[in-house]
């Protein structure tokens, strides 16, 4: 039955809303958290309080289903008739999805429906579209052998997904490592956990065994931890702070050295060069430095700005900004919602409060909306002055503050670019040709983009240099090769 977006605001309202553990043929503990949305801290329901019990349950179940082959087994048209089932059933059910990750998150509503789940939906049909399209290789032999190299499934997946954008990052995670053939349990983020449990009910619906795909709810000192540390999981895709991510490595070390990905923080630069075309660029980079409250890991949170243009451009964001309306989430004309929850706005608040001790300079916004709702709502700030010792310039802050640095020459900002420990995104506005070349080659960046502001799309993949991640990528052919291993087949004829 599909239920609207107002069904689940009202479910919401009465704390009716409720994500659990799945895992087939287990009951777990009854115990359960409170979940608050970030709109006014009310209780909108309960989620499981998953332990390393519910893990071991959900790895036994996900090892026999791998080993007895009843989904690895099927022929990729089979896996991929399900998996266009799923799909089409998350289509219908998007309203309903974009409303719980609305509430859960306090991302505005216009964004899930209009951005968030048109991604989630295109991320399941490519991914059933293309995984009978995957071939191995013959290598070059003489006559007495033939050398096969294949491709096959990696086993158990452990996929911990972050908070800012729930249902398309389980997309990312779950589409390309269960089309593989793998067995894959999922743990949400335990601020954001409800449509995740309801994109596994609907993948049941439509056919995906439940030894195939589990989800583990709960906290990640808890769950998370369990599954890094699992010894009979084979892989896990982590997505998430540089912080938790240093985490799965030693789980990893400590236990059975399973294989992790890691995609991690960011501190995007977004370098203007005096040639840029201005009115067009603003779009881009007011999208890049605020969207989703800039609760993005790839948010372009350093604007680099030649000097030449620094109060051109300032004059036409600062203009821009008055259009970004902060409120309540669940209203369409809303643009900003607030923080997460309250750590997290207080970290962000402390960051406006260091960088003008610091010396910076705020030109736009900077008003913590308190009247509203919880009170965790920042208006798009824009500092001026930043330089690179600053706390502002060097640290990811995820909330919505835009560092505004100046440079001479090009070197310079190319340096200026590169002067961080991340290396997720870059974006970078010029009308020289000869100019784009050569900084596209030199920023040190997974995904850089040339007069707009973008992360590619799902044909390509997506993922970071230095410390915003390593061990694959998500999107794009490339995230099938990490969850698969590689074998030689070498057959000898006498």
């Amino acid at each position: 039955m599909k239920i609207t977006k107002e069904q689940v605001f009202e479910r919401a309202k009465g704390g009716q809303l409720w994500a659990g553990c799945l895992i087939e043929n287990y009951q777990d503990s009854g115990a359960k958290l409170e979940n608050r949305t970030p709109i006014d801290d009310s209780v909108i329901g309960y989620i499981a309080d998953g332990q390393a019990a519910d893990v071991d349950a959900a790895v036994t179940v996900a090892r026999n289903t791998f080993i007895s082959g009843d989904w690895r087994n099927l022929s990729p048209q089979e896996r991929k008739q399900v998996m266009l089932r799923w799909a089409t059933l998350i289509e219908q059910h998007s309203e309903e999805l974009a409303a719980l990750d609305c509430v859960d998150a306090g991302k505005p509503i216009t964004e899930c429906l209009n951005t968030d789940m048109p991604a989630t939906i295109e991320t399941f049909y490519w991914y059933a579209e293309a995984l009978d399209k995957m071939f191995g290789k013959v290598a070059p032999t003489g006559q007495q052998e033939l050398g096969l190299i294949v491709h096959e499934p990696i086993g158990v997946v452990g996929a911990v997904l972050p908070w800012n954008f729930p249902a398309q990052m389980f997309a990312w995670k779950v589409a390309p490592a269960l089309a593989a053939g793998n067995s894959v349990i999922v743990k949400p983020a335990e601020l954001t956990s409800l449509s995740a449990y309801r994109m596994v009910e609907l993948a049941y619906e439509a056919g995906v065994p439940k030894g195939a795909l589990s989800l583990v709810c709960g906290l990640g000192e808890k769950v998370g931890e369990a599954i890094g540390r699992h010894a009979d999981i084979d892989i896990v895709s982590f997505t998430g702070s540089t912080e938790v991510g240093r985490l799965f490595l030693k789980y990893s070390a400590e236990s059975n050295l399973k294989e992790i990905v890691l995609e991690c923080g960011g501190k995007s630069p977004q370098v203007v060069f005096a040639d840029a075309d201005l009115d067009a660029a603003v779009p881009h980079i007011m999208a890049a430095a605020f969207w989703n409250m800039s609760e993005n890991c790839s948010c372009g949170s350093r604007l680099i700005v030649h000097e030449s243009i620094r109060q051109s451009l300032l004059d036409k964001l600062i203009a821009a900004s008055t259009s970004w309306k902060v409120g309540n989430p669940m209203d369409d004309s809303v643009s900003i919602g607030p923080m997460v929850e309250k750590a997290h706005f207080e970290k962000v608040k402390s960051f406006i409060d260091v960088s003008i001790k610091e010396g910076a300079k705020i030109v736009s916004g900077g008003k913590i909306h308190s009247e509203l709702g919880s009170g965790w709502y920042i208006e798009p700030t824009i500092f001026d002055n930043v330089t690179p010792e600053m706390s502002l310039f060097k640290n990811e802050v995820f909330g919505p503050l835009l560092a505004v640095s100046t440079f001479s020459t090009d070197e310079e900002a190319i340096a200026l670019a590169n002067d961080t420990h991340y290396g997720l995104a870059a974006s970078f506005y010029s009308q020289n040709v000869h100019r784009v070349m050569k900084v596209a080659r030199q920023i040190n960046a997974g995904t850089v983009s040339v007069n707009g502001f973008s992360e590619g799309n799902i044909t390509t993949p997506f993922g970071g240099f230095k410390q915003s991640g390593f061990g694959g990528k998500d999107n794009g052919l490339e995230a099938f090769e990490q969850y698969t291993q590689t074998k030689v087949i070498w057959i000898i004829n006498h």
